[in-house]
């Protein structure tokens, strides 16, 4: 017996929308919607994906910075529907790393915040990562050096050299991310690219560049003249 659209939940029908019309055809407010499936009968599903979406200026990039605990701060969202959301972001940067395409050569920053962009735009906290170069600039590989929290990490410069000999790079490209939206370098970023620079200079490694990533935008290092 097939089932009516008036027989499904109003909490559920976004589920129907999307076996009709398909997932293209769903607000963002709707997917989260079928994510939430709401605990509340003063408030819809949908109407508790969109005053959470509110939350965040409709930004899907700022959403995937918000913690389970900060999504338990809404009513309607418990521990169950929190850990699914976060669960689904998470899925959905996997996703975008997994799928980034062959870089091939690197001609100039973007190509080099292209490759980034999916793994750092969105974290709540700072990575620092580094990009092996062969001598026509292909890239061999890549690799997270560090990790630390909303306002810095800390860089170890024997290690991006040591990798960056395993690897047998001619060119290395620095990249990590300021969570604060501030593209700006600060003093301690000045300093690390300075460190790297000297070192690559001694074992014959050229750091071609260092890259903030900063939401949809990023800063370099090479662009403004400071390699």
């Amino acid at each position: 017996m097939s089932i009516k659209i008036t027989d499904w939940a109003v909490e559920d029908r976004p589920r129907e929308k999307l076996i009709r019309k398909g997932i293209s055809t769903l607000s963002d407010a709707e997917l989260l919607a079928i994510l939430i499936s709401s605990g509340t009968r003063k408030k819809s599903a949908v109407d508790l994906g969109r005053e959470l979406l509110g939350s965040v200026s409709n930004n899907l990039n700022s959403l995937g910075k918000l913690s389970v605990s900060d999504l338990l701060k809404f009513r309607g969202i418990g521990p169950a529907r929190a850990v699914t959301i976060s669960a689904a972001l998470e899925l959905g940067r996997r996703r975008n790393m997994a799928e980034l395409p062959d870089a091939g050569q690197i001609r100039c920053s973007k190509d080099a915040a292209d490759i980034f962009f999916p793994l750092l735009a969105d974290l709540p906290h700072e990575e620092f990562w580094i990009l092996f170069l062969n001598r026509s600039n292909r890239v061999i590989d890549r690799m997270k050096i560090s990790q630390g929290g909303v306002s810095g990490t800390v860089t170890d410069v024997r290690i991006i050299m040591k990798k960056a000999v395993e690897w047998l790079a001619s060119g290395i490209i620095v990249c990590h991310n300021h969570p604060s939206g501030n593209m700006n370098p600060s003093d301690s970023d000045s300093k690390i690219t300075g460190k790297i620079k000297d070192a690559g200079s001694i074992m014959d490694i050229q750091l071609l560049d260092h890259i903030i990533i900063s939401g949809k935008d990023y800063y370099s290092f090479a662009d403004n003249g400071l390699i």
